[in-house]
């Protein structure tokens, strides 16, 4: 049971409908595992880039077992596919270093919109699934170790 704990969740704005599945993804899969409601905190953010800024500001609003960051960041025909994707991924890992907590990479980076559909609850699963799962065993070895 990962009842005791809290968890917050950064979600990106851009490319709603994916990410709103991202979210019910992995509020679900906290729920199941005894996480209640009053301790799941959701913020949202207006795009990727942005997810360890948010994740930062929760984490230093009030204390958390992990973060979850749910972000969708699709492919176009420039660069900045690839200048956003690394700054996210980076962001998002320094964020968890800086205050020794597990802040977990839920964001899709795919080629195309349909891509995404499939990895966001889709023929391919949910990502959000898998980042809240990652979220509760990483919660768990923090406390483990800590104690």
């Amino acid at each position: 049971s990962a009842g005791h704990f809290s968890f917050g969740i950064v979600v990106s704005e851009w490319n709603l409908d994916i990410t709103q599945n991202l979210l019910k993804g992995a509020t679900q899969v906290l729920k199941k595992n005894g996480v209640s409601k009053k301790n799941i905190q959701i913020i949202w953010v207006p795009g990727s880039f942005e997810l360890a800024h948010g994740a930062q500001l929760l984490i230093e609003s009030k204390p958390m077992d992990a973060i979850i960051c749910l972000g969708s960041i699709i492919q176009g025909e420039t660069p900045h596919f690839d200048f956003v994707s690394q700054a996210t991924a980076q962001g998002i890992m320094n964020v968890g270093l800086q205050y020794a907590v597990p802040v977990i990479f839920g964001v899709l980076t795919d080629h195309n919109h349909e891509q995404a559909k499939a990895r966001s609850g889709g023929k391919l699963g949910n990502k959000g699934v898998e980042a809240a799962v990652t979220a509760i065993k990483m919660a768990a070895l923090r406390s483990k170790l800590s104690q």
